[in-house]
């Protein structure tokens, strides 16, 4: 069931996605997060504008990922980022490697559309698992355990956070933190086990994101550029066979 042909992936605007659909999908949201309700799921899918899904051979949906596209100026110049929402896969899938595929294949056709402007992952992440995509992925990115986040890096990362929630956003700890949880994971989700929290990666989110079980989320950045991207993942985003 670990194998990527297991599973069918299809990204679809969010404008097109289907009642039955959007209520796979809530109910496999609901398993995974409290703290959460319909109305405030529907609200944030709204704000999104394409949706990666993964379905199994019954055609049912077994995870999926919500993307926002988005353009800012900074530093005189205009860049675009992805913006990563809510990530899910069911967990008889985990270990699959679909859904990180298919959405770097979609980086890659989204770069593509406008190779001369800088693109970046703006990714807001409640738990360890997400985390550990920027590790797999990328060779920097921001913030990590073993770097100090240059300073330019640091300002996109606020201005980009700032933008999208406003006062939500802790500058200081580098979090999205609300008065009253947007959703968080469910405790047997959140937690690492022994073998997880020894990693680096986990150790550093678990420090940097304190709050997580509440539902704060820790405000990530990479560039998605061929040079900054890990040989397999470089592969899928520039279309490599």
């Amino acid at each position: 069931m670990a194998a990527e042909d297991a599973l069918t992936s299809r990204i679809i605007p969010v404008s097109a996605v289907s009642s039955s659909d959007r209520e796979e999908m809530w109910n496999l949201y609901r398993r995974f997060y409290a703290g959460t309700d319909r109305g405030l799921f529907d609200r944030d899918l709204a704000q999104k504008d394409s949706l990666l899904l993964l379905n199994d051979s019954a055609g049912s949906i077994q995870g999926f990922s919500t993307i926002a596209i988005g353009t800012t100026d900074f530093e005189q110049r205009p860049i675009r980022y992805v913006f990563s929402g809510d990530t899910i896969i069911e967990r008889a899938w985990w270990g699959t490697q679909a859904l990180a595929f298919s959405w770097l294949r979609y980086a890659g056709e989204i770069k593509r559309e406008r190779p001369d402007m800088p693109l970046f992952w703006f990714l807001i992440v409640k738990g360890h698992r997400t985390f550990r995509y920027l590790p797999a992925f990328a060779r920097e990115f921001y913030p990590h355990w073993e770097r100090v986040t240059p300073e330019r890096i640091g300002a996109l990362m606020n201005k980009l956070a700032r933008e999208r929630f406003g006062d939500a956003f802790d500058d200081v700890a580098g979090v999205i933190r609300y008065p009253a949880s947007h959703g968080h994971l469910a405790e047997p989700f959140a937690e690492a086990n022994e073998r997880e929290a020894g990693r680096e990666d986990v150790s550093f989110f678990l420090r940097r994101n304190s709050g997580y079980r509440n539902g704060d989320e820790l405000v990530c950045l990479c560039e998605l550029a061929e040079e900054n991207l890990r040989p397999l993942a470089r592969r899928l985003f520039v279309g490599a066979s």
